[in-house]
Order: C-alpha cells, then sequence, then structure tokens
C-alpha cells in the first residue's frame, strides 16, 4: 500500500531505499535515546542497523512502512500495522519511531490519519489498537491525541530489554471513526495553520 497525504507519504520500507534517510535520523549511538521505549535497538553501527531493517522490509507481521517527506522525499521514520487478527477484524498499530525531524510535526500526524484511515475505510477492520510501556508519557499522551481510548494497564505484561513492562492499551473503533475523521481533516486543513506552519488549534477529539 501507498498512502499519499498532503505533507506525508507513507510506503512500504524498503531497506535499499530507505536506509541512507532513516540511519542519520535515528540511527548511532548519538540517536540511542530514541530507542528506550522499542523493543530493538539502538543501533551503534550501520551493519546491525541495517540488518535489521532488512528485517524489517521483508516482515508480514509487523508490516513496517516509511514515513516520507513529501517536500524532501526523504523518510523520517516509520511505524507498523501489527497483530493482525482477519477473524475479529483487529489490528494494532505499533513500532512508530519518529526521528526528531518528524516529532510534533503535522507530517507525524498526518501519517497517523492515513493509516487510521486505511486500516478503517479500506481494511474494513472493527478495532484498531495502541499499545506502549505504561511508563511511556509521550505515547500515551499522543494516543490520547489522536483520539484513541485508554482501556487500562496490562501489568507484568512483557519482559522487554530485561526489564519488566505493564503496558498501556488503548483502541479506536469503527464506529468513532467517522468523528475521527472530521477532526483529522478538520486539523490538517491548510487553513488552520498560520503562515509559519504553526498549528491554530489544537486536535480536540471527543473520547
Amino acid at each position: 500500500m501507498i498512502l499519499e497525504g498532503r505533507s506525508v507519504t507513507v510506503e512500504p520500507l524498503d531497506s535499499a531505499r530507505h536506509g541512507d534517510d532513516l540511519w542519520p535520523l535515528i540511527g548511532g549511538s548519538e540517536n540511542a535515546d530514541l530507542w528506550r521505549w522499542m523493543p530493538d535497538g539502538p543501533f551503534p553501527d550501520r551493519a546491525s542497523f541495517d540488518a535489521v531493517l532488512r528485517a524489517k522490509s521483508v516482515s508480514e507481521d509487523p508490516r513496517f512502512f516509511a514515513i516520507v517527506d513529501r517536500r524532501s522525499g526523504k523518510a523520517a521514520g516509520h511505524a507498523s500495522l501489527m497483530r493482525e487478527d482477519r477473524k475479529n477484524r483487529v489490528i494494532e498499530v505499533g513500532g512508530i519511531m519518529y526521528s526528531p525531524k518528524l516529532q510534533r510535526t503535522t507530517l507525524a500526524t498526518e501519517a497517523m490519519f492515513l493509516m487510521a484511515r486505511h486500516v478503517f475505510e479500506e481494511m474494513g477492520y472493527r478495532r484498531y489498537e495502541w499499545k506502549c510501556n505504561a511508563l511511556n508519557q509521550p505515547s500515551r499522551a499522543a494516543a490520547l491525541r489522536l483520539g484513541f481510548t485508554f482501556e487500562g494497564i496490562f501489568r507484568q505484561h512483557m519482559i522487554v530489554k530485561d526489564q519488566n513492562r505493564d503496558t498501556a492499551w488503548f483502541s479506536m473503533l469503527d464506529r468513532e471513526w467517522p468523528a475521527r475523521k472530521a477532526e483529522f481533516e478538520r486539523w490538517l486543513a491548510p487553513g488552520n495553520f498560520d503562515s509559519e506552519g504553526r498549528q491554530r488549534t489544537g486536535l480536540r477529539h471527543e473520547v
């Protein structure tokens, strides 16, 4: 799938095409802190980074996508659709790695909008999930800002990098999507941003 937005394109991750873009943004010891909450990384050397990126490029679940800035044509992060349950029409967004260049930008929000729209309108799913370490406050805040509903904490859910992980669960449902979509479209409209690209009003999802 290739999802085209106004400022961003979400396309299948390709290690050969996107590796040179992503390495300086999320690889190397200087970017180690970006991987604090991720199940893999950090990657101090290019060889280990490329090996994992190649594996992600061919993975079917999770299915990874590069987030590409349409102005520059360069990837600035990646995300995945994962734990696909076709019988029950449930899927999760995860593996979200935003470089500092992508964080807190219109591009980042539009990428999540495009993926959610694809899940509900093209894949026909009923439930869209977001999960994160319960200690990861930025991820929890992002889920709420994007219109997901907090459902609770799964205690001692996982062991990640030899550490216990209590997992915060969030979801968005198909019946909620029309209102979420309308708010995303309102926020993303060019008129909501001034001449310097600053938002005039924030996302106001009614959860």
